[in-house]
C-alpha cells in the first residue's frame, strides 16, 4: 500500500468519523449513515490493499 493511500483511507475514516459524530450529535440519521458508510468504504480498501500487499 502506497503512502499516498494509507493517508487518503486514514483521511476518509476520519471524516467518516466526524460525520457520525455530529449525526449522533444533532440526531440526524442522515449524518449518521454517510459517516458509517464512510468508514466502511476506507476499511475495504485498506483491506484490499494489505491483500495486495501480501501477495508482492
Amino acid at each position: 500500500m502506497g503512502l499516498d493511500d494509507k493517508i487518503k483511507n486514514a483521511a476518509q475514516e476520519a471524516t467518516g468519523k466526524a460525520k457520525e459524530a455530529v449525526g449522533d450529535a444533532t440526531d440526524n440519521e442522515r449524518l449518521q449513515a454517510e459517516g458509517h458508510a464512510d468508514r466502511t468504504e476506507a476499511n475495504l480498501k485498506q483491506a484490499g490493499e494489505n491483500v495486495k500487499d501480501a501477495f508482492k
